[in-house]
């Protein structure tokens, strides 16, 4: 599955939010972020068909978006990419590089610690 565009994340977002969707709940949720026309939503989501990285419903008489893959999913195929692309395949470089550009909270290094932990103990 090829990887979203900053565009096509903002309207997988909305369907990871909102689970399935059309068109028109779609775009007059992407309202307040950004100014695409409906017919340009339409058209985004098209492509995203054609791409896998949506399905649609077409049994009622507007049809229904909804998002192939988990949140998650996406997410770590997004990091992967990056890792490599900008990182020489490093995730010691990627993590320090996230960890330095925008301060973490308490909570945030807590569960960073807790994953670490379980980390290492599935190394042992």
């Amino acid at each position: 599955m090829p990887l979203p565009t900053d565009t096509e994340i903002a309207m997988l977002n909305v369907l990871w939010e909102r689970g399935p969707s059309t068109v028109r709940e779609i775009h007059e949720q992407l309202g307040g972020r950004s100014k695409m026309r409906y017919t340009t939503v339409l058209k985004m989501l098209q492509i995203m068909l054609v791409k896998g990285l949506v399905t649609r419903d077409e049994a009622g008489r507007a049809h229904v978006y909804a998002a192939s893959a988990p949140q998650q999913s996406t997410q770590r195929a997004l990091i992967a990419d990056l890792l490599d692309r900008a990182f020489g395949g490093s995730a010691q470089r990627l993590v320090l590089g996230a960890l330095s550009s925008r301060r973490a909270t308490a909570e945030e290094l807590a569960e960073i610690r807790s994953l670490l932990d379980e980390l290492e103990n599935e190394t042992k």
